[in-house]
């Protein structure tokens, strides 16, 4: 039996498959489980107004490994004359509204800010 990894943040490995680790890693290297990642990206979005979120096939939009969800109240999709097409998302977090945008088929990336009340 192998002694599981423990993240910086103190805590277990998540579970992990086959291509991924059961952690993220910060801009200072230092490793945090998954739940702890959920909750780093949450005080980012509250902190920054911004964020860098996946809009998955199914309308839902995740941080990088999943342990953050968020439903939206509306999905648009559109047309660029770039990109071929956009994806424009309404959804709110912690009562407040917000935005995303996403361009091109090649990519799952929602750039998304804090809208004024």
């Amino acid at each position: 039996m192998t002694t599981p990894y423990i993240c910086d943040c103190g805590h277990p490995e998540s579970k992990h498959s086959d291509i991924t680790r059961g952690f993220g890693t910060d801009a200072n290297g230092k490793t945090h489980c998954y739940a702890c990642c959920a909750e780093r990206d949450k005080q980012a979005m509250r902190d920054d107004g911004r964020a860098a979120l996946y809009l998955c096939e199914d309308n839902r939009l995740t941080n990088w490994p999943g342990s953050l969800v968020i439903h939206p109240h509306r999905v648009r999709k559109g047309r660029h004359n770039m990109t071929g097409v956009r994806y424009d998302v309404w959804f709110s977090f912690e009562g407040k509204p917000w935005y995303g945008v996403l361009y091109g088929h090649t990519t799952q990336i929602c750039h998304c800010r804090r809208l004024k009340a």
